[in-house]
């Protein structure tokens, strides 16, 4: 299975609910396969292909290719899904200023595109489409419910992100619902993998907490230099941050930090329950929040293409907005601007036999939508 599922190109069977597909449907997922960051593409890659594999659908085929995390090639490998593979829906970009390179020109061209992942701001209010829809969240999500989260317990936190859309985005979304003082609030360099300068600043603040928004190998490495340090503050963040995909590099060092995110491993549902104990088998390890987004993605898309045509673009956006799937996150349901309305939740680090992982230790949001909604005009 596994070597089907890492192939470029795929042709596989089922449909959710068990009846066929009226007709094919071809998706162009782009997304990151090497280099830094690959294994969060990796991990939404095999949440999404499992979905599909469950469902045994025939009729839908995927071509898949890999962005390196490169912006430009991004926006080479979508013009040739569009011109020349002829694609129906795209998917899979994981990194905000890929979206924003790729999001605009594909749905201007008619193409239905689907986040697994990356929300930027710009693409949830006054830059909404039509053929946009975020399955995930908006980027600030997860943000604003650790912020939410920290008025509980810290007055005086230190925030930093890297500096690209969804690292503004990410402490936008902090500071938006934190309550407390601010020690320090720092953008470093995407791809940066050496923090002894911001160390050095947060040891030296004053701050009671940290909030960290270094998503893939930044977070390993800031995480393990922050425990090697011997600064004694406690960290904080989003799922991102501290993932399943990066935990095994991190190591103990995560354990304990909360993180907030819409879904984890142990929420009581079906789907859930259905998703992780597949994805464990399928490929020998516990799923991230990048896999399980990627995953509700594949079935919403799965879903749709049982009540309409892709090839009636009206049709198909009106079951897509229906959002009648089984989510793993439990309720799922779009806003006006294509984005989730969902739960969120503050997650914590532990170690379950050995291995380690996130549990749910409190509910920070209901029913939470994004604070751009009112800009989208569609």
């Amino acid at each position: 299975m596994r070597k089907r599922l890492a192939a470029c190109l795929f042709a596989l069977s089922a449909s959710v609910v068990g009846n066929a597909v009226a007709e094919p449907v071809k998706i162009g997922m782009i997304t990151t396969l090497s280099g830094g960051g690959a294994g969060l593409g990796i991990d939404a890659r095999d949440g999404f292909m499992l979905a599909i594999e469950q469902s045994g659908n025939d009729e839908i085929e995927i071509v898949t290719e890999d962005d390196a995390r490169k912006p430009e090639l991004a926006v080479q490998i979508a013009d040739k899904m569009i011109q020349s593979d002829k694609v129906d829906l795209m998917t899979g970009i994981i990194w905000s200023n890929l979206a924003m390179a790729v999001v605009p020109s594909a749905t201007a061209q008619d193409v239905i595109y689907l986040s697994v992942n990356a929300g930027p701001s710009a693409l949830a209010g006054s830059g909404c489409s039509p053929n946009y829809f975020n399955v995930a969240y908006q980027n600030d999500n997860f943000h604003e419910a650790m912020g939410e989260a920290a008025n509980k317990d810290f007055k005086k936190t230190f925030i930093m992100a890297p500096n690209y859309p969804a690292g503004k985005d990410s402490l936008t979304g902090f500071k938006r619902f934190y309550k407390g003082e601010l020690a320090g609030e720092v953008y470093t360099k995407l791809g940066q993998t050496d923090y002894a300068a911001e160390i050095a600043q947060i040891r030296a603040s004053g701050a009671d907490s940290v909030f960290i928004f270094l998503p893939g190998g930044m977070g390993v490495a800031f995480t393990k230099q922050y425990a090697q340090s011997g600064v004694d503050i406690p960290l904080m963040g989003p799922a991102f941050s501290f993932s399943q995909d990066v935990l095994p590099a991190i190591g103990d060092a995560a354990l304990g930090v909360k993180n907030a995110a819409s879904w984890a491993y142990d929420l009581d549902n079906e789907a859930n329950k259905t998703f992780v104990e597949g994805f464990k088998e399928a490929y020998g390890r516990l799923p991230s929040v990048y896999a399980a987004q990627a995953y509700d993605t594949a079935n919403l898309i799965l879903s749709t293409a049982e009540k309409a045509s892709v090839k009636d673009k009206e049709a198909f956006r009106a079951a897509l907005k229906e959002a009648d799937f089984d989510s793993v996150r439990g309720k799922f349901s779009f806003n006006t601007n294509n984005h989730p309305i969902q739960d969120f939740y503050v997650r914590e680090v532990v170690k379950d036999g050995d291995t380690l992982t996130n549990k749910i230790v409190a509910t920070a949001f209901t029913d939470h939508k994004d604070a751009y909604a009112a800009e989208c005009k569609m």
